[in-house]
């Protein structure tokens, strides 16, 4: 048996793919996710369904146990932290989401950062019954949004990273020098990955290649801001949690670290793309870009590389057909308007 990894935020998007890793590599995975509405819940339900079917069928070595449960919620994580000595965290649960963020920051805050802390406090053994023997790997999931305006492209990690845009980056930031506190106080390792435009199968409804289909097969309405003229270093899933497990064998003290592919690509470009594979085109709606929104990211990950030997595979157009393929499977056959 392998390594006992938490995951936090186990049935989202990364979390599920993060997971069948693990799984996959042998690795005892214990998985922490509340199944909150941010959207429907049944989709987390059948992404944690996927895994364990993959699981099965192609008789990974991994245990994977899911608990219902809330990272804010002290007391369950004190007692998840006593009932095991955990090797590694990778902590993706978040409220995600740039533009949500300015309804509700109060709910942004609470789950971003105070749950970030009961996690931090249970590592080191300062809530629960017991010391752990020895400190997991703390492995946080932070944003490129926490750049901001920045003036400095590529995007570097030794940007201040002090002009934050949103409550929601504003929170990550937060959150990662909650893990720097940490580290210096108690000798915690953690490692802090600012990612970039993370796309894929099981992605997000509220994710914008998922609703350019949505798009093209219900008609629902979406924006795009500033007519699409607008530049994402556009990231495979399975790019991302390369990294993330790389992490967990790799302790490296405290460090932050961009997980993108280094290559931003125009956003009316990428719609393009989904809508060659989908034989139709999406009708989207002309909207201003939003005071939160940026114009450009792209990720400088000459440092991952170098740490952690970080190498992506997966090009925009490889990775737009997986998802395509995954959508039409998955998705598609559960829309009222589909023939499928």
């Amino acid at each position: 048996m392998g390594k006992t990894v938490l995951v936090t935020g186990a049935a989202g998007f990364i979390g599920s793919h993060a997971v069948e890793e693990l799984v996959k590599r042998g690795d005892r995975v214990i998985g922490l996710d509340n199944l909150n509405d941010y959207y429907d819940p049944a989709r987390k339900e059948a992404n944690l369904r996927e895994v364990a079917e993959l699981a099965l069928a192609k008789q990974w070595t991994g245990t994977f146990e899911f608990l219902k449960g809330d990272i804010r919620d002290r007391q369950l994580v004190a007692d998840l932290f006593s009932d095991h000595q955990f090797d590694a965290i990778i902590h993706l649960a978040a409220m995600a989401g740039v533009r949500v963020s300015i309804d509700d920051p109060g709910l942004y805050y609470d789950v971003n950062v105070m749950g970030t802390l009961a996690l931090l406090d249970a590592a080191v053994g300062r809530i629960g019954k017991k010391k752990p023997e020895k400190f997991p790997t703390f492995i946080f999931a932070s944003t490129s949004s926490v750049y901001g305006n920045t003036q400095t492209v590529p995007f570097v990690t030794d940007d201040m990273c002090d002009r934050p845009l949103a409550p929601y980056a504003s929170s990550k930031r937060a959150s990662e020098m909650l893990g720097y506190t940490y580290h210096h106080l108690y000798g915690l390792d953690c490692t802090v990955f600012r990612f970039f435009t993370v796309y894929g199968p099981r992605g997000r409804p509220d994710m914008m290649a998922y609703k350019v289909l949505d798009n093209i097969f219900t008609g629902c309405d979406v924006p795009l801001y500033n007519n699409g003229n607008m530049y994402r270093d556009w990231t495979y899933v399975k790019d991302i949690v390369s990294g993330l497990v790389s992490a967990v064998d790799q302790p490296l003290g405290y460090e932050i670290l961009n997980l993108g592919r280094g290559e931003p690509v125009l956003l009316t470009d990428f719609v393009k793309g989904i809508e060659l594979l989908a034989g139709g085109a999406a009708h989207l709606t002309s909207a201003p870009m939003l005071d939160a929104d940026i114009a450009y990211t792209f990720a400088d990950i000459s440092k991952t590389q170098k740490l952690l030997q970080y190498d992506p595979q997966t090009s925009v157009p490889e990775g737009v057909a997986q998802f395509w393929d995954w959508y039409q499977r998955v998705v598609r056959p559960t829309h009222p308007t589909s023939s499928s």
